[in-house]
């Protein structure tokens, strides 16, 4: 992990930052490995049901999202491929892809960092969460850490592009 306190921030509460720090120290995992540097965990009433760092690049996987990785490990513990009352936490504003596999697992909450302008689903590009015609409904923070998480982000693919400025 970064060696920032937990301390909550104003307007955040510990847990939410507590959690969103592991993600963090998962994406900083994930970079290590050439992987995209995104990390997710998944949490029911205060207790890590599973966790994931990016990893489609060296599982060959391109369905091996954070997100995705996190959901099927929480599944895994819980014992069910839903599980409400969950919380999502992830570095990067999840895709199409990730939301829809959020709304299958009926995830009560994301909680996500940087925006991604790309592929984002929470709003950046497309808002699968705020469609009413669907059937679960999932509330949906952005910008939590968003500069750190954003910041990895940059630094990342400063790196791979040799150094260059953004």
């Amino acid at each position: 992990m970064s060696g920032v306190p937990l301390a909550a921030e104003e307007g955040v509460s510990f847990d939410d930052a507590r959690w969103m720090r592991r993600a963090m120290a998962l994406a900083e995992a994930a970079a290590t490995r050439g992987e995209v540097p995104v990390g997710a965990v998944v949490v029911r009433d205060g207790v890590l049901l599973g966790e994931g760092g990016n990893g489609p690049i060296e599982s060959h996987d391109p369905t091996a999202h954070a997100e995705v990785r996190a959901l099927r490990a929480a599944a895994a513990a819980a014992g069910n491929y839903r599980i409400p009352g969950a919380v999502l936490y992830v570095t990067l504003e999840p895709c199409a892809m990730c939301a829809g596999a959020i709304l299958h697992a009926r995830v009560s909450r994301v909680v996500y960092g940087a925006p991604d302008p790309k592929t984002g689903a929470c709003g950046s590009v497309v808002d699968l969460f705020a469609d009413p015609r669907l059937n679960h409904q999932t509330v949906v923070e952005g910008g939590m850490l968003a500069s750190e998480c954003g910041e990895h982000l940059r630094s990342f693919f400063r790196a791979r592009r040799g150094g260059q400025a953004s």
